[in-house]
């Protein structure tokens, strides 16, 4: 009976003992929080995003949590306000965001985007002096290809226009469509999956100079060792049979489940592949209304 006292206290020091080694551990594997700007509405959004993360947190061994705000501008607030710690964006490279310290560690492996202004193919609308005094619809004030840059052109043109905000890119275009608006600023890529998606055509009345899309940023908090395993886990999903079908089905999703002839894997990047956004920012007001 003694013996088996014994044997049970034996037993209860050395779970005891590891539940106290284990503690440290646990404390030093935070939880990242990952927000994406809103290119789709939140539950395309999520569907899109979420086997992503999953398989970037498995892969790296630092674990990452999906955060998405209502609207793009919310999700940027996350950034603003210290409460994310990776993120999804082209709307960190101002001179005043820049200061923050966010790094780029990776991009799309893909084109060039452009910004663009788009009515209905079947518009009357033949050109951007036509959109004079008529309602012209965005994604939100955030977006640089979406709503910066092209409000921009109105107003280098002098054009004035009717700015309604919607939230995110597929919004802006289900008032577009349903006539609530005469003309859209958008992002290339995105009117193309969502022509595909909703079996609509727009007319391109304007399109801009090439972007390179979306930039995967990490905050000055994180570790470099961290953000080195997330970079590794994006820039390998391509080469790696499970993370090939996470993203063939991401991709997807956002064009409707259409047969694709692209393909989505990310590869590294700098903050110099996106020395286009910093000329657009030199040349033009901050914040364009």
């Amino acid at each position: 009976m003694r013996m088996t006292i014994r044997a049970g206290f034996v037993l209860f020091l050395t779970l005891f003992s590891a539940l106290l080694l284990a503690a440290p551990a646990s404390a030093a594997s935070p939880v990242y929080q990952f927000s994406p700007v809103n290119q789709y509405n939140l539950q395309l959004s999520a569907g899109f995003w979420n086997p992503i993360v999953r398989y970037v947190s498995e892969k790296s061994g630092v674990r990452l949590e999906l955060k998405l705000g209502r609207t793009s501008a919310d999700t940027t607030s996350f950034v603003l306000t210290r409460e994310v710690d990776f993120a999804f964006t082209n709307h960190l490279f101002s001179p005043e965001r820049e200061r923050l310290g966010w790094t780029v560690f990776a991009r799309p492996d893909r084109p060039p985007v452009h910004a663009q202004i788009v009515v209905p193919v079947d518009s009357p609308v033949r050109s951007l002096a036509d959109l004079a005094g008529s309602t012209v619809v965005f994604s939100g004030p955030e977006a640089l290809l979406a709503y910066k840059i092209p409000h921009a052109e109105l107003l280098r043109r002098r054009l004035k226009v009717n700015v309604v905000f919607t939230g995110n890119m597929d919004a802006a275009f289900a008032q577009l469509f349903s006539g609530r608006a005469r003309a859209a600023g958008a992002h290339s890529e995105l009117a193309q999956r969502y022509g595909a998606r909703e079996n609509k055509a727009f007319r391109v009345l304007w399109t801009s100079a090439p972007f390179n899309d979306l930039a995967l940023m990490a905050s000055p908090r994180v570790p470099r060792a961290h953000v080195q395993a997330v970079a590794d886990a994006f820039v390998s999903m391509g080469r790696e049979p499970e993370g090939r079908r996470i993203l063939a089905a991401a991709l997807a999703l956002v064009h409707g489940g259409e047969a694709l002839s692209e393909s989505l894997s990310f590869v590294g990047a700098t903050g110099a592949d996106y020395d286009a956004y910093r000329r657009f920012h030199h040349a033009a007001p901050a914040n364009p209304r």
